[in-house]
């Protein structure tokens, strides 16, 4: 579609993306949720298209391919559309493919011939490369794609835009960076909290001309306490965090609804659902509550009334049809799916929601609730970053439909209005890469170009870019703070004499007479560095001083030959001799051989340059009587004196993340070819039978199940069994959700399980002998539940004696059925992977099957279709 021919004005972003497209440039779109950046991607495809070339359009998540293949059929056909995700394979040889990230990632590694043809590649939500378990399949893509591939990035405003925009520059050829901070509809930003003692709610501005609202302050310093209650009860706080229907019936009556309203919480989305249902919300008239109950019924419609009885299908749709729902992974996707329906057609007006729900799908609401600004991660509840605040808040707003968005954040105990405005304020959202050489990308990489190819191609990566920018950066501080310590420095020097020593006497103050209270005084005064002879004995170097209880200090020392020993004052019968100092490596680790070892060669080369010469004691004179004290400027020797040694430590400090920084990602590189050598999967640069099993093998744990295939674990086994075993990778229990039990069918099964969990435990130990995370230990305990699926037990049966939800039981199912589908392609054994292959197919039925989405007029899959759906692996 021509520039002219688009149905309404482009805003001056989209008019600057689309003309870097048609100069056949690539283009970084940095831009807030709802602006528009749909029309540029659009664009694109149109461009390859007029060229009789192909289109990807990749998005990390399958839901969100599934929206955008079922956008594009309706704009150009479903004969030109074509869909692959790890469930689904159609119409793969279409111009216009749209996948997720991970398909094209395997895609490029295959080397596949589809890609020969290949144009534009559209990566959406590109933001995504700072995931933790994902993001580095971004940057492999945006590295090995053909070269005469162009990019469309499209991403969520980040403040760091032309650093990634330079970045794909390098790796991709010209490329233009395109900024939009200006949202499509104005955004107000409120604070909500109930005030108990005036039995109200009170909604204030969050920000005022730009800063905090001094008003809302007083929710911080105000009265803490209303009265007693009539029942003499304790006293209550003034403030507290408004009732979740309390807060609909506000929003309502302030026009501000449809809303999204964010919980970090499946339990928690569901009993806010029921509290609306108690305090008697209804928001649906009866023309909408019927066509609420068709769609409902139109996405149930492949289950049975026992799965739909089992999923509390009642309950669910008796809310949806007051225009009330939750939206979280613990639902089943045909739920899901007709929630975002319903949103989508303005039938539901208030849905509960974990954070899920802000990645990608188009459900733009009028207002946003976040109930809490903190979340719980597993290890302790971590506050919002300002990026997630603004991918949450991004829904508020529909263009074309609302003058205005509202973001509403309640009133929490835990975190104050301080806080809450100045991430309402932040404008600063970094990305930063993700990238770490896995197993897989290393197999791949020895597999396809030389050692120095294969380490230039990972200097190319956008963790490195970053690496060496923040290399560069801080050498620049470097300089920057070594001249101010040269400054400093100077400052501090004294004419007549050492203010450093008078510094000393001034902190110690003098000690009481006699030869202990000097000898005290004396080694009280020492620093790690100081070379000292005690009692005419061998030099030796101070590693450490520590103060005891009393105030005595104990000292570290270190000979030449590295040999340790402690020294405190009953060692001596004199003050120590100063003899030199030597400078400390970096970082300061006085326990660690290494470094004691450096300090050893330092000692010995100082003793080399010190012959004749003699030592002078440790000064223990009274502070008012050294030359220093009487200096006109001897305050001012003493502030630059303190300063310095701060900067000194700075300087430390910014040395260390230098090093730490440089070369991180070539030695990461080359720790894991040592494990694949270590492990048999590597001689020299050239992979083993099972490295090129590991090739083929995309999932967090690639190696350990590229081990225990080829160790023969699954070999000889039933689908159900086999299916039951795999289900240890992929299962990961939330930390919140109720332990299960392991079971196995037969004592033959549970030994195959403890063999599994041998082979991982000793990866784990090789991993970390060599300073790499460790790989997740395999969890069986959903076995009984794939097994029992796999199997043919219906659902009631399948979930009866476990506590997992439709939703977890769907999704982990689906994740197992791509990783057998990729053994079915990988495994060595013959009769393993057939094996394999049947335990898929026996997996993908009932709920899990109604949970696919089937492409509305597709053509039929062909066989190339369903061999690249085989391989295709998905996203973790």
């Amino acid at each position: 579609m021509s520039i002219e021919e688009h149905p309404f004005a482009l805003d001056p972003f989209q008019l600057d993306a689309i003309t870097a497209i048609d100069a056949g440039r690539s283009v970084l779109v940095s831009a807030p949720t709802g602006s528009g950046k749909t029309v540029i991607a659009e664009h694109a495809i149109g461009v390859a298209l007029a060229e009789r070339g192909r289109a990807f359009y990749t998005t990390p998540i399958k839901a969100l391919s599934n929206q955008k293949f079922h956008d594009l059929v309706a704009e150009h056909g479903a004969e030109k559309v074509g869909l692959l995700t790890g469930d689904t394979a159609v119409n793969g040889e279409a111009p216009i493919v749209v996948m997720t990230t991970e398909v094209l990632r395997n895609m490029i590694h295959s080397r596949a011939g589809s890609l020969a043809t290949l144009r534009w590649v559209i990566l959406d939500e590109v933001h995504y490369l700072q995931d933790t378990y994902r993001g580095s399949v971004w940057e492999e893509v945006m590295i090995h794609l053909p070269a005469p591939v162009r990019l469309v990035c499209l991403s969520a405003t980040v403040s760091n835009a032309p650093e990634l925009a330079d970045w794909i520059s390098t790796v991709r050829g010209p490329t233009d960076v395109v900024v939009e901070t200006q949202r499509p509809v104005t955004l107000d930003n409120w604070y909500l909290v109930e005030d108990r003692l005036e039995d109200t709610a009170v909604m204030v501005p969050t920000l005022v001309d730009g800063r905090p609202n001094p008003d809302g302050f007083e929710f911080d310093t105000g009265p803490r306490e209303v009265h007693r209650s009539a029942r003499g009860g304790r006293p209550q706080r003034r403030w507290s965090t408004p009732g979740r229907a309390e807060v609909v019936e506000l929003l309502d009556q302030r026009q501000m609804l449809p809303t999204l309203y964010f919980l970090f919480s499946r339990a928690g989305c569901d009993e806010a659902v029921r509290s609306c249902l108690r305090a008697g919300l209804s928001f649906t008239t009866d023309e909408e509550r019927d066509r609420i109950r068709a769609i409902a019924e139109q996405h149930v419609e492949n289950l049975t009334d026992d799965d739909l009885r089992i999923l509390d299908f009642g309950r669910w749709s008796d809310a949806l049809q007051h225009g009330i729902a939750a939206h979280h992974a613990g639902m089943i996707p045909p739920f899901k799916e007709a929630v975002e329906r319903c949103f989508i057609e303005g039938l539901v007006k208030v849905v509960f929601a974990t954070e899920t729900l802000a990645l990608g799908i188009n459900m733009p609401a009028r207002s946003v609730v976040i109930e809490k600004l903190t979340k719980f991660t597993g290890d302790g509840h971590d506050l919002l970053t300002a990026a997630q605040f603004t991918q949450l808040t991004g829904r508020a707003g529909r263009r074309g439909i609302d003058a205005q968005g509202h973001a509403v954040v309640l009133w929490s105990p835990f975190v104050g209005f301080e806080e809450v405005s100045r991430l309402v304020a932040s404008r600063s959202f970094r990305l930063t890469s993700s990238f770490r050489p896995t197993y897989n990308i290393a197999a791949n990489l020895v597999r396809r170009f030389d050692p120095a190819e294969a380490h230039r191609l990972l200097t190319l990566s956008f963790a490195q870019y970053q690496a060496d920018a923040d290399i560069v950066r801080l050498q620049s501080r470097i300089e920057e703070r070594r001249a101010a310590l040269d400054a400093l420095e100077a400052e501090a020097r004294c004419s007549r004499g050492d203010v450093g020593e008078y510094r000393r006497l001034l902190d110690e103050g003098r000690r009481p007479p006699g030869r202990g209270g000097a000898v005290e005084t004396a080694i009280g005064r020492l620093r790690p560095g100081d070379i000292i002879s005690v009692d005419g004995g061998r030099p030796v170097a101070v590693l450490s001083v520590s103060q005891r209880r009393g105030g005595s200090t104990r000292l570290k020392v270190i000979d030449e030959g590295l040999q340790l020993r402690p020294l405190g004052a009953a060692d001596m019968d004199e003050p120590p001799d100063l003899v030199a100092r030597v400078t400390l490596p970096v970082p300061f680790a006085p326990t660690k051989r290494s470094f004691q070892t450096q300090v050893a060669a330092a000692l010995r080369e100082a003793g080399a340059g010190r012959a004749g010469r003699r030592s002078p004691k440790v000064d223990v004179a009274d502070p008012g009587h050294h030359p220093v004290h009487d200096c006109p400027r001897r305050d001012a020797h003493l502030r630059a004196l303190r300063r310095a040694e701060r900067a000194r430590g700075e300087l430390r400090t910014t040395e260390e993340r230098i090093r730490t920084r440089a070369d991180s990602l070539a030695e990461q590189f080359d720790r894991v070819l040592q494990v694949l050598e270590d492990r048999g999967h590597l001689t020299g640069w050239a992979l083993s039978g099972s490295g090129e099993t590991l090739v083929s093998i995309f999932h967090e744990s690639d190696l350990l199940i590229t081990e225990v295939l080829h160790a023969g674990v699954l070999d000889g086994l039933d689908a159900p069994t086999l299916a039951g075993l795999v289900s240890g990778f992929v299962h990961e229990r939330r930390a919140s959700a109720p332990e299960l039990e392991e079971w196995f069918p037969s004592s033959a099964v549970a030994s195959r399980a403890r063999t599994i969990m041998g082979i991982a435990e000793d990866l784990a130990r090789d991993e970390r002998r060599l300073g790499l995370p460790a790989t997740r230990l395999p969890d069986m305990t959903f076995l009984p539940l794939a097994h029992g699926w796999a199997a043919g037990e219906d659902l009631g049966h399948v979930l009866a004696e476990e506590e997992v939800s439709g939703g977890d039981f769907v999704r982990t199912v689906k994740q197992l059925i791509d990783l057998l589908r990729q053994i079915g392609d990988a495994a060595p054994d013959p009769q393993t992977a057939q094996t394999a292959r049947a335990a898929a197919d026996a997996l993908l039925r009932g709920v899990v099957a109604a949970s696919v989405p089937v492409a509305a007029s597709t053509p039929e899959e062909t066989a190339e279709d369903a061999e690249r759906d085989r391989s295709s692996g998905s996203e973790r």
